[in-house]
């Protein structure tokens, strides 16, 4: 099984990418610009390539299927997050965060999906987040985003089902990532983001990936346009 994961150089797309690694498939690594982390990756994981486009570049983006040629598992990964009030949001940020979290994405089905249908089998998994759920004061535009990209998979979802090619999203919780490394270090914050989880504690990368590969797997074969909370009862 081939497959190519965005944003796998750390946190949760790389527990993804090494999930796969693990049970035999052919890995595709992806990041934004340094090859030569995305090789270091791939190596440690044994992963079987590496390949590097700035999601924000639309010329690169509908390059990246040049470089990686026809997959079984796309796995849309990675995103870029601003924190800032609603009132104070530029509209740099909310370019990006539309750029690379909802246009790439539908560009990279949009590249994907036909090769995938004419086999009549393919997997599409996007990452979302629990604050599609909740309202975060600080991440309004990174919600609505996430929220796009839902509604993007539930419609292409049903277009795709026929064809032997499941759509499906997973929406992490409070994962330890670095992204996240800045409240999960801090005792006082990490505790009162806790608080907020009816499990208690913060999810780990692996927690996601697990999902993401039942999802490709023989036992997610009948499941799409599901939106699949991993979260430890946060969006509750």
């Amino acid at each position: 099984m081939k497959v190519l994961v965005t944003g796998s150089t750390q946190g949760i797309g790389k527990a993804i990418a090494a999930a796969f690694a693990e049970e035999g498939g052919e890995v595709i690594v992806h990041c934004s610009k340094d090859l030569s982390k995305a090789e270091r990756v791939r190596a440690e994981i044994g992963a079987a390539a590496a390949v590097t486009a700035d999601l924000s570049d639309m010329g690169e983006v509908k390059g990246l299927y040049n470089k990686t040629g026809a997959v079984d598992c796309l796995i849309l990964n990675a995103s870029v997050q601003y924190k800032q009030l609603w009132q104070e949001i530029t509209e740099e940020a909310i370019d990006r965060q539309f750029c690379v979290n909802v246009k790439s994405t539908l560009l990279l089905m949009q590249a994907y999906y036909p090769a995938m249908k004419e086999k009549r089998f393919g997997r599409i998994v996007t990452l979302g987040s629990v604050n599609q759920h909740r309202c975060h004061p600080e991440l309004s535009v990174y919600s609505a985003t996430k929220c796009a990209v839902m509604r993007l998979v539930k419609t292409i979802a049903k277009e795709a089902a026929p064809f032997g090619v499941t759509v499906n999203n997973v929406s992490p919780g409070a994962i330890a990532t670095p992204r996240n490394a800045g409240v999960y270090n801090d005792p006082v914050l990490r505790k009162k983001v806790e608080d907020a989880i009816p499990m208690g504690r913060f999810g780990g990368p692996e927690d996601c990936a697990g999902t993401v590969l039942f999802l490709c797997g023989k036992g997610g074969g009948y499941i799409t346009g599901a939106d699949i909370a991993v979260d430890g009862g946060m969006s509750l």
